[in-house]
């Protein structure tokens, strides 16, 4: 694998000026950034790992894979370089602990330098990985490639009777399939918010109301306690579905601004733009 002729950057002798920038309002927002991975590793997504997130990487057997990983991490400390005007080197991502279990090595991620009140998430999919902040403790968001879905899907234990049965009032083909990743990518962004992912959560007990366009109120339920959340599907190609789950915040979310990251050194891309375009 063509992968360990760079050095994680929390390896090295210097250090990072540790000063806080001073942080932006993001008076209720969420920021969403999207990219188009590279096929292979790029040495600068690579200079901007963490130890952890280089064993990580290590541990990928496929570098497709390899790359779609690195290049989130480095993704993720882009945007927020952008946004904090400090440069992405000195941002340091790590975990939460658990809240279902309290292991630190399945958390939800958080922003260890600087410290700023804001959470964050991060997915990816093939050809898309997205990164997710937004003021306050939770915010989840998932994507995935719309790909043919196994009619088995619609018998095991990931839907609720309701989506079942909006699945298959669906023509079955694109449209159904394009159903099916809905109800998913809303289901994981859920269970991304409340920190726990996908273990210990009764999915087929999450309804996410795939025939309202959103945004729509999800109920999360562990160990006794309920949570509600506002979910909200984002467009950002043709090629994936996704979803942002956050906290409601009255009886309207705020809004929600997408952002296309260029593609990394020596990789084709688009240019940047910037929008309000939740679907």
């Amino acid at each position: 694998m063509p992968f360990t002729h760079d050095t994680p950057k929390n390896t090295g002798t210097g250090q990072p000026s540790r000063a806080a920038p001073t942080t932006p309002d993001l008076a209720g927002a969420a920021h969403i950034w999207w990219w188009q991975p590279p096929q292979q590793v790029v040495p600068d997504d690579l200079a901007l790992l963490g130890t952890d997130e280089f064993h990580r990487a290590l541990g990928l057997l496929a570098e497709r894979d390899v790359a779609a990983f690195v290049h989130t991490r480095a993704g993720a400390r882009r945007a927020l370089s952008e946004l904090l005007l400090v440069p992405p080197q000195t941002i340091e991502l790590g975990r939460r602990r658990c809240p279902g279990c309290g292991d630190l090595g399945h958390g939800p991620p958080v922003i260890e330098h600087p410290q700023v009140p804001w959470a964050v998430s991060l997915s990816r999919t093939a050809g898309c990985g997205v990164f997710a902040l937004a003021e306050g403790h939770a915010i989840g968001i998932d994507v995935e490639e719309v790909r043919p879905m196994r009619r088995t899907s619609l018998y095991d234990s990931v839907l609720t009777d309701n989506e079942r049965a909006h699945l298959l009032s669906l023509p079955p083909g694109p449209q159904r399939d394009t159903g099916f990743h809905r109800v998913w990518t809303r289901k994981e962004a859920v269970v991304k918010a409340a920190g726990l992912g996908l273990v210990g959560t009764a999915l087929n007990q999450l309804e996410t109301w795939p025939a309202r366009p959103g945004p729509v109120r999800v109920l999360h339920t562990h160990s006794g306690r309920t949570t509600v959340w506002s979910v909200q599907d984002l467009r950002l190609n043709d090629h994936v579905a996704a979803a942002v789950a956050r906290p409601p915040c009255g009886t309207t979310p705020g809004p929600v601004h997408i952002h296309h990251l260029p593609a990394p050194p020596g990789q084709p891309g688009a240019p940047r733009t910037e929008g309000n375009r939740p679907s």
